[in-house]
């Protein structure tokens, strides 16, 4: 709408409990596309919202005998820890429902104004859908068949079946604000109709949020909002899909949820982010012991050529860089950047992103090795290397831990699975290298088998051997 600008609405959590992991892969995807944008040129304004007025959080501070807004207040708190352990970028705005209060009952009021939402008895606004020409024109449904599908209750103030409240009288107990019809609260479609129409303006550039928001939450916001403003709403929507543990739907309800503290107590957020950027965020995410598994080789992979970078460039002290690097990898350099924009510029193709990145690898890999003389060359090699995997790993959100401790850290999650303690394997080494210096050679291949079959790799280099956890 404004050239050089993008304004962007993200549909945020309910905060009434801690956000399962599934929550989080809207937050981790859409950072990367603010960063794409930002990278690009675009001044973005991103607003991800809070939801502190909800059903759910009544509930829950029913059930600990204290307010919705102690609730509400709580776990906002609590997705900024789980947001900050992510290191994720913070958000341009992010509105409550409780501070958009007026915003929403002026939308509520042209609503009624437009002819497009009516007063019930008792002081409940109602949207009337079929007010609404273009309704069902984002989830592709029909209203008709919407209607004669959907096991609605009975339900005397609506004029069809299919409308849906904009504001509700609050019952006894509940929080209420007051309005022109009754003391109560809105309705969850309203609320991001008016947060994001107080923040942007009639229209945004980009809506995004959850697969499972298409119908009928954002079918709603878009009649709600076109429906008072006359102009379009969103310009483009953006869904991610929903992510499954071991092949099945991730749900509160179906009990098989895992909370991101839980995970990241557990494994750690490069684990989390990198599981969810390797899969299109259009396709479903399997959170499975198979992903698992892929994610930590993925990074180890990563994170070993980032360490020998590391190794490389300390060991290059007092050398002074050659202009380029060796010239198999200057190849793929110089063709990286725009495989890069390539990927990112075809609706956001993370995965082959990654390709990128392995294949940027490959090349690092195949033009240095370690324990090697620190020329010129193979210093700017490596220089260029970390400066190039920085600058992807800033838009990502990964590659940020320090790549010896990081590799010591998944190396130690491995061994643990493996039931192996690292004393074990420094003794076998220290054995090899004992025997090795006696020259006797079959018994160091012995050895070397021998941690082979439990899964240890070793690499012998001019410093001595290494070892890893074949992943």
């Amino acid at each position: 709408m404004t050239p050089g600008e993008v304004k962007m609405y993200v549909c945020g959590p309910t905060v009434y409990g801690l956000l399962h992991i599934g929550n989080f892969r809207g937050p981790i995807f859409f950072n990367v596309v603010r960063n794409w944008l930002e990278k690009s040129g675009y001044k973005v304004r991103f607003a991800y919202n809070y939801t502190d007025v909800d059903d759910k959080i009544i509930n829950r501070a029913n059930e600990e005998g204290t307010t919705s807004e102690a609730i509400a207040t709580k776990y906002i708190e609590e997705f900024k820890k789980d947001f900050a352990a992510l290191g994720l970028k913070p958000h341009t705005y992010n509105p409550t429902v409780t501070e958009t209060m007026e915003p929403i009952v002026k939308m509520v009021d042209e609503l009624i104004k437009r002819d497009r939402a009516y007063v019930a008895n008792d002081g409940e606004v109602l949207y009337s859908v079929r007010s609404f020409d273009g309704y069902g024109k984002l989830s592709r449904k029909n209203i008709d068949d919407l209607q004669a599908g959907a096991r609605v209750e009975v339900d005397k103030k609506k004029r069809d079946p299919m409308d849906f409240a904009l504001w509700k009288p609050a019952k006894p107990g509940e929080p209420k604000w007051s309005s022109p019809w009754c003391d109560g609260r809105p309705g969850w479609h309203i609320e991001c109709s008016a947060m994001a129409k107080n923040i942007f303006g009639d229209t945004i550039d980009i809506h995004g949020g959850g697969s499972d928001l298409i119908f009928p939450h954002h079918e709603n916001e878009i009649a709600q909002s076109e429906g008072s403003s006359g102009q379009q709403f969103a310009r483009y929507w953006m869904h991610n899909n929903m992510l499954t543990l071991g092949g099945g739907k991730m749900s509160k309800s179906q009990g098989n949820i895992m909370t991101a503290r839980d995970f990241l107590e557990k494994y750690d957020a490069e684990i989390l982010k990198f599981m969810m950027l390797s899969v299109h965020y259009r396709s479903l995410s399997d959170f499975s012991d198979s992903g698992l598994a892929t994610a930590i080789a993925g990074l180890g992979r990563i994170y070993s050529s980032l360490a020998l970078a590391e190794k490389l460039i300390q060991a290059g002290a007092g050398v002074v860089a050659a202009a380029k690097g060796a010239k198999a990898f200057e190849e793929v350099l110089a063709t990286a950047d725009a495989d890069v924009a390539k990927a990112m510029n075809d609706d956001f193709n993370t995965p082959e992103l990654f390709a990128v990145i392995y294949a940027m690898i490959k090349a690092f890999n195949s033009s240095v090795r370690a324990g090697q003389k620190v020329t010129p060359e193979v210093l700017a090699t490596a220089q260029r290397f970390t400066a190039w995997m920085h600058t992807q790993g800033e838009m990502l959100a990964l590659f940020r831990e320090s790549p010896a401790a990081y590799l010591l850290k998944l190396d130690d999650r491995l061994l643990a699975e493996k039931g192996l303690e690292r004393a074990a394997i420094d003794a076998k080494l220290a054995e090899r290298a004992a025997v090795r210096a006696a020259k006797d050679f079959k018994r160091s291949d012995e050895i070397r088998e021998e941690l082979a079959a439990l899964g240890i790799a070793v690499s012998d280099t001019p410093q001595g051997a290494v070892w890893e956890v074949a992943k």
